[in-house]
């Protein structure tokens, strides 16, 4: 249970250092528009810190975990992260202006996908693990 706590703490200080990334960089590049970087900090928040608090308060309740359930939140993890450096990448180019090819604009999309389907996978799984349990 430590591992979960752990993890919800270092989610919650990139969810911070991402807030604040996002508002100094706007700022310094005199940004005024939308851009990706204003989700990171939430998608780091709720995805990152509120999960593993809510996997640690589920843990103590159920005792659901097993062995699978490392591969699984590893799985998570993985998502979690290659999200939020496609939304990154994606919301600096935006922030400074830059033109992308369509090729670079749909790679970067793709590769958002496949960490949103990563998440989605790892969350149907820990949702059956738990399940079991229930």
């Amino acid at each position: 249970m430590k591992r979960y706590i752990n993890a919800a703490t270092i989610y919650a200080v990139l969810a911070m250092i991402c807030g604040i990334f996002y508002r100094e960089f706007t700022k310094w590049m005199n940004f005024s528009g939308s851009t990706q970087l204003s989700v990171l900090h939430t998608h780091y928040f709720i995805l990152g810190m509120t999960f593993f608090l809510l996997i640690l308060l589920l843990e103590k309740s159920f005792l659901f975990t097993d062995k699978n359930t490392k591969k699984i939140l590893i799985l998570y993890h993985i998502g979690l992260n290659i999200t939020t450096i496609s939304f990154l990448i994606r919301g600096i180019l935006e922030v400074m202006g830059r033109e992308i090819s369509a090729a670079l604009n749909a790679s970067i999309s793709g590769i958002a996908g496949i960490g949103h389907l990563l998440l989605g996978v790892s969350i149907v799984l820990i949702l059956m693990q738990l399940r079991k349990k229930c």
